[in-house]
């Protein structure tokens, strides 16, 4: 059983771990010299998971942000040709928003810099020390099944 102390504590190792994961992401992807924020990072991963370019506000829901901080998004992406916006071909007054090529090789970029993020970030640990923090995160990311009193 654990205390409410080591509890505490295990929450501020997490978010100090999380914290330093932004941190060596953000190093790496500035080293590759993409001109790409963090947040349009993620927009470019959301996107490229969708099967057909999604409307603004698809991204917003998805992102779980509000339209105008896509838009702000899009605007510096599409400035920078790695997006664009397209005309919905069943309704007109729809806009869609699709990968270009460079936002394509971009994507490619951004998987080698968190690949090499991860790398560093799990230099110290073993493979066995790896498998268990994957079993561990995933049990976490799922979440405990919740018990009927």
């Amino acid at each position: 059983m654990t205390s409410p102390d080591s509890d505490g504590l295990l929450a501020e190792q997490l978010l100090r771990l999380t914290r330093r994961v932004h941190r060596i992401q953000k190093r790496h992807l500035e080293q590759r010299d993409l001109g790409i924020t963090p947040a349009q990072s993620r927009l470019l991963r959301t996107l490229a998971h969708w099967g057909s370019p999604p409307r603004m506000a698809d991204l917003a829901e998805r992102l779980e942000v509000v339209p105008r901080a896509v838009t702000t998004l899009v605007d510096g992406l599409e400035a920078s040709g790695k997006v664009r916006r397209v005309p919905d071909p069943a309704n007109r007054r729809v806009i869609r928003i699709e990968l270009t090529d460079d936002g394509r090789g971009a994507l490619r970029e951004l998987r080698a810099a968190r690949r090499s993020a991860a790398e560093e970030i799990l230099a110290p640990l073993t493979e066995e020390q790896r498998d268990a923090l994957g079993g561990l995160l995933n049990t976490l990311i799922d979440g405990a099944p919740v018990r009927s009193c």
